[in-house]
């Protein structure tokens, strides 16, 4: 149970505070944040998930305690606590369906939580949505009500806001763009169908492309890389490797014609680009709008602009604590 320490806000505004945390595989990063998305205190530990899904809560609880105290706060000045986890969930009953990466099932995480966390307000949520509200109240997308988030990462994660609210979706799996099929015959993704967008242009697919190229005998520079990542193929395409360049072409130019698609059935103010990906900035960013360009319908075009993430690694835990004030 937690300690409740009275904190006075005598002759200070009155602001709200909210705690963020953002699970991951490995770490869970904790923050509080006011309601204009500012972090006042951050704090890490190892996530550690082998030792079972108790002990990971524990973690959790223990973690927003240490950031109140960083804070300088106390537990009567916190609205709420939100959570994102990297899972399927059952938002209803708060029970994490299935979490892969943490080798979770059928975990009651909100009542569980709860129980160590006493009466504060709990929220829970996908990571990847958490991340995509962060982005479209306070990063990318601020200013705009209807944003589309996407995350190009070791695969493609989504989030879509309309009219300020997250798009979930009956069974919790709106924004899942990275599941669109693209090429009914392509390569094999991790959610068991073939030719996934997440195969093409996430930085897994950009780098099994260029191996692919690889084994086939082609002549390229990227033979000179002993560890070929991303980053590296993004930098000889620069230099105006052929291979490199192709590669690079048709993940950016397959997420265009996905971005146009979803154009057509949204049309949002605003395509939020994030992820290890997007840290290529104009060389991701230039060729990405104009391929957008290219398929998307000219009215939807006009009215969208494409830019780049500003929160990096903290637009989890902004946006699991912003969840509380979703739709305003």
């Amino acid at each position: 149970m937690i300690d409740h320490v009275a904190f006075s806000l005598e002759g200070a505004a009155v602001m709200r505070h909210f705690i963020g945390i953002d699970v991951g595989g490995t770490t869970i990063k904790g923050a509080v944040v006011t309601e204009t998305g500012r972090l006042l205190a951050q704090a890490e530990c190892e996530t550690c998930p082998e030792r079972g899904w108790e002990q990971v809560l524990n973690a959790i609880a223990d973690l927003a305690q240490q950031v109140v105290r960083r804070a300088d706060r106390g537990w009567s000045d916190i609205q709420g606590l939100g959570v994102g986890v990297p899972a399927f969930l059952d938002l209803e009953s708060g029970v994490v369906e299935t979490a892969v990466n943490l080798g979770w099932s059928d975990v009651p995480l909100l009542s569980e939580l709860q129980k160590r966390l006493d009466t504060i307000p709990l929220r829970i949520d996908n990571d990847a949505n958490v991340a995509a509200l962060g982005e479209a109240r306070v990063g990318g997308g601020r200013g705009a009500k209807d944003v589309l988030c996407v995350t190009l990462g070791t695969g493609v994660g989504g989030g879509v806001i309309v009219d300020h609210k997250l798009v979930r979706g009956i069974t919790g799996m709106g924004g899942e763009i990275g599941h669109i099929t693209l090429e009914p015959n392509g390569r094999l993704c991790n959610c068991g169908r073939l030719g996934c967008l997440e195969t093409i242009s996430s930085a897994s697919g950009i780098l099994a492309a260029a191996q692919e190229r690889l084994r086939t005998g082609s002549a390229t520079t990227l033979q000179q890389e002993c560890a070929l990542t991303t980053r590296l193929i993004f930098e000889h395409a620069a230099k105006g490797d052929r291979v490199a360049r192709e590669v690079i072409h048709e993940a950016i130019d397959r997420l265009g014609f996905a971005l146009a698609n979803i154009g057509a059935t949204l049309n949002p103010n605003v395509m939020v680009i994030g992820g290890g990906v997007s840290q290529a900035g104009d060389a991701l960013l230039v060729p990405l709008r104009a391929a957008f360009a290219r398929y998307a319908l000219p009215r939807v075009a006009r009215g969208t602009d494409i830019r780049l993430a500003e929160l990096g690694t903290e637009a989890g835990v902004i946006g699991a604590a912003l969840l509380f004030l979703e739709g305003n």
